[in-house]
Parts: structure tokens; sequence; C-alpha cells
């Protein structure tokens, strides 16, 4: 992933460096578990953890670039590491590698690194969904304007529009708790998985030690279904990010100006133009969670291998997992970041809220007709009669007020005076259950997790 969109906590989880150690690690707790079991001296165990541990502690570039010569006449990577580290290691390292494939190092290190990768992933979910709560509950009553089709529909406040956001991120962090428990598995179960050469009992204190289980059936690979799941998840967090961003650009439009991103002092929104101010952090999460997502093609793909193995996966992954895991996680910073400081304009709400006449109120007035003996049919074409005439004439010296066409059709004066139809356009009753429920959604959001 290009650097711009990378933060270093989750690079350095897909560096080579570390990648290395994770291989060492697995290597040395393998050889370890079979001293224990008396097919490796005792002795051979200790010296490969000793010298091993500090040929990989410190990998230089110039370790780097040795194991990539040795790759480039080996044309195997497993092999190249092995043989750069036996040469730190010396006689002993015969040892290493006994009864493993090589798939058994490199599936287990990759459930390593995803469940690293998830792990920050779901602290990167969490400041989410703290930012969220806390306007959410800062805005719980602020009427705003609720739209569907993008057209003026009911009253609604922002802190029950961010609630809404805050519930899907909640489900969204449940789902990386999963897809880090699908992909917390490893094998260590030698070609084709039959354990022919190293015991299941290796396997098992290798995946105890770096805090996974073994893989009940790994065939040499570890089924990527698993993988599938988890870069799935993945995408629906993208999804949860764009959605969100797709309502800031919305509110931040110069026609509507409801909310709108922090603008830093010294920030600039045009190199033509200085007047703009662009939703450009909101945009940017639009285009990141659409990578996020195309990774998620390609993990379902991979599911389908040939027989016991074959390696149509490996390329797959050495791109989208760092460059899925890496973007997802900076989109989730920035999305916190945006969200901690978004300005929120209330009267600019209102003043939308308020800018067709009260239309907006039209299903209460209908209720209240049918209530009052009026047939819902008939209530529905007389208010919605006042509503287009209010509709229409929006902004022409004849406009006049919804309250104001009602009170002038014959059929709804049969039925409610002034004062029924004040009380029944009243907006408080639009918000009578706000705080009831953001009181349900944190608590199942919190009961959740």
């Amino acid at each position: 992933m290009v650097p711009r969109y990378s933060r270093p906590e989750m690079t350095a989880i897909w560096s080579p460096e570390n990648r290395f150690r994770i291989w060492f690690e697995i290597e040395a707790l393998a050889t370890e578990a079979m001293a224990e079991l008396g097919t490796v001296p005792a002795e051979a165990a200790r010296a490969i953890r000793d010298r091993g541990a500090a040929r990989v502690a410190n990998i230089s570039a110039a370790d780097l670039e040795r194991i990539d010569a040795i790759e480039r006449e080996t044309r195997h990577d497993v092999i190249a590491f092995l043989t750069w580290l036996g040469e730190g290691i010396g006689p002993e390292a015969r040892f290493l590698h006994q009864g493993l494939t090589s798939s058994d190092v490199l599936d287990t290190c990759l459930s390593v690194q995803l469940t690293r990768a998830a792990d920050l992933l779901i602290a990167d979910t969490d400041a989410v969904l703290a930012a969220l709560r806390r306007r959410a509950e800062e805005h719980a009553h602020t009427p705003t304007i609720g739209r569907s089709h993008g057209i003026h529909a009911e009253p609604t406040t922002f802190g029950l529009k961010l609630a809404g956001h805050w519930a899907e991120f909640s489900r969204g962090r449940a789902r990386l708790v999963a897809a880090r428990e699908e992909v917390a598995t490893a094998a260590v179960s030698g070609a084709v998985g039959t354990f022919a050469a190293v015991d299941p009992r290796v396997e098992a204190h290798v995946a105890r030690h770096l805090g996974l289980r073994p893989e009940p059936v790994s065939t040499q690979v570890i089924p990527r279904d698993r993988h599938a799941a988890f870069f799935c998840a993945l995408a629906v967090v993208a999804s949860g990010i764009e959605r969100l961003a797709t309502e800031v650009r919305h509110l931040q439009r110069s026609e509507v100006r409801e909310a709108e991103e922090y603008f830093h002092p010294g920030q600039k929104g045009s190199s033509a133009m200085p007047h703009k101010r662009n939703p450009v952090l909101s945009e940017n999460l639009t285009g990141l969670a659409r990578i996020v997502r195309g990774y998620a093609v390609p993990a379902l793909e991979n599911v389908a291998l040939w027989h016991e193995r074959d390696i149509s996966h490996s390329s797959v992954e050495r791109v989208i997992g760092p460059d899925a895991t890496i973007t997802l996680d900076f989109a989730l910073m920035r999305t916190a970041g945006m969200m901690d400081k978004l300005t929120v304009y209330p009267q600019r709400m209102r003043a939308n809220l308020e800018s067709l006449g009260g239309v907006v109120h039209s299903q209460k007035v209908l209720l209240a007709l049918t209530q009052a003996g009026l047939a819902r049919e008939d209530s529905y074409r007389a208010v919605q009669r006042a509503a287009m005439a209010t509709w229409e004439a929006l902004g022409t010296p004849e406009g006049r007020s919804f309250r104001d066409e009602l009170l002038r059709d014959a059929e709804v004066s049969a039925r409610l005076d002034a004062a029924a139809l004040d009380a029944a356009m009243d907006p408080r009753k639009d918000f009578v259950h706000v705080d009831a429920t953001l009181a349900r959604v944190f608590a199942e959001g919190d009961a959740a997790r």
C-alpha cells in the first residue's frame, strides 16, 4: 500500500523483517516440541532458539538482500530463509523444518499476521464508535430533516442519524471479532496434511504458543473459506465507512450545509477558488472503501484450490493481506478523526427542516383525520392536495404554509379546527422516543461487546 494511506503500526505487521521473525518462531517452536517428544536433540533445539533468535532480532538490509539472493537461485522463499537462518546457526540447523512443509510456515504465519491486523482494526473501530457515540449524545435532540430518496421525509434528530451509524459500526466490530476467530488457526501437518512426518502434538504446541488453534483438517493448506470470510468482513466494514462518508458529503453540499468536515487553519480547498471548503476526507474514504471491497472477490475465488493444495491463492494474498488491512486501518482512523471534529450547523438544519412550509408533518395530519372519522383514502387525498399546493407555490407571492392550505380545505376543516390541526402538527411529537431509542441502541451494542 502507498505510504500516503498507511500507518506504521499496521505496516509493520507486513514487513519482511516481521514475517521472517514469525517464520523463525514457528520453526523454533516446532523444533522445541520435537525435542520434548525426543525426535530432536534438546541441545539442538536450544541452539536453534538461541542463535536463531539472535539472527532474526536485528535483520539488516544486507540480510534481506542475502535472502533474496538465495531465493533468486532456489526460486523458493521458505528454502531461501531456512538457508540464511542455517548460516547463523551452524550444524544444528539440520534439525530445522523436520517433517514440515512450506505451507505449514506460510499459512501459520499468515494466521498470525491476520489476527494481529484484526486486533488493530478492532481497536480502530472502537475509536470510530467512541467518536460517533459522543456526537450522537451531543446532538440527541438537534432537530433535522430525515430524507428518503434524497427528498424531505419527516423530522428526525442528528443524534439519531449518528446512532444508526454507531449501530452499524458496532455490528462491524462484531464481524471483525468473528473474522479474527475464523482465521486464528495453525497448520503444522506436513505434506498433504496427513501428519505422516510430524507428530500432531507439534502442531498443538506451535498453535498454543502463537495464540492459535490447530486447523482440524489442513490438507497441507488452511482452507481458504476462512480467509474469504475475513476479507468479506473487512469489505462490510468498509461499506459502513462509505455510507457514513456519503452522508457527510451530502450534508456538506452548499445547498444543504447542515454539517461539514473541520476546516483547519491554513487549509486550502482549491488552487483556483479561495472560497472552497470541499469534503475531501469523506471523498477519500469513499475511494478507500472501494479498494477494500474490491479485495473480497479474489479472496472468495481463492477458496477453490486444486485437490490438497496449489499456490494460485499465494500471489493474491501477498497483495490483499497487506493492502486490505493497511487501507482499512487508515480509513477507520480517518473516519474517527472526521467525526470527532465534524462541524455541525443546528440552525441550518432547522431552516432546511422548515423550508417546505410544514409539509413534512403530512403523516401526522393524515393520522389525525383518520382518528377524526375520515376514511384513510379520503384523508390521504385531502392532505396530499394541500401538500402539493404548498409545494408548487413555494417561493411565490401566492405561496401559503401547509397549515394554511389545510385550513382552507373544506374537507379538512370540517374534521379539524385550527387548535386540533396545531396539536396534530406539534413538532415535539416527532422526538418523544428519542432518548429511549438511543438508550436501546447503545445498550444493545454494549451488550454485544
